[in-house]
């Protein structure tokens, strides 16, 4: 399989503002992960939440705050994120234009579960 990255429309994703998904390689289309592609918009975030699957992640293009399990760091273009399962976490873009990455997780049922900081 073969895909362009120019092919997929965003979703909007609820529990943020200003955070879009694509799903780019679903669960029906491979046996164990799945890889997604996130837009933050300037001034958007996702607030503080958990996951019951792990998120391997890889920062496109942008600039944001990234809480992980109550630390913060400066994620930027070229970054590589791991979030374990249930930690929680939120995303906040402080830079000029969207915050984009691709997010590959497990083939398994996810829940996520806003938490108060």
């Amino acid at each position: 399989m073969i895909k362009n990255i120019e092919e997929f429309e965003y979703q909007k994703v609820d529990a943020g503002e200003g955070v879009y998904i694509s799903v780019m390689i679903s669960s029906d289309e491979a046996p164990h992960f799945a890889m997604r592609k996130f837009k933050i918009q300037e001034g958007g975030f996702m607030p503080y939440h958990t996951n019951t699957v792990e998120h391997e992640q890889f920062v496109l293009i942008g600039e944001a705050k990234v809480v992980i399990d109550g630390k913060e760091f400066k994620a930027k273009k070229g970054d590589i994120l791991f979030i374990p399962t249930g930690v929680p976490h939120s995303y906040e873009n402080i830079g000029k234009g969207d915050y984009e990455f691709l997010c590959l997780v497990p083939n398994i049922k996810d829940e996520v579960k806003i938490v108060e900081r």
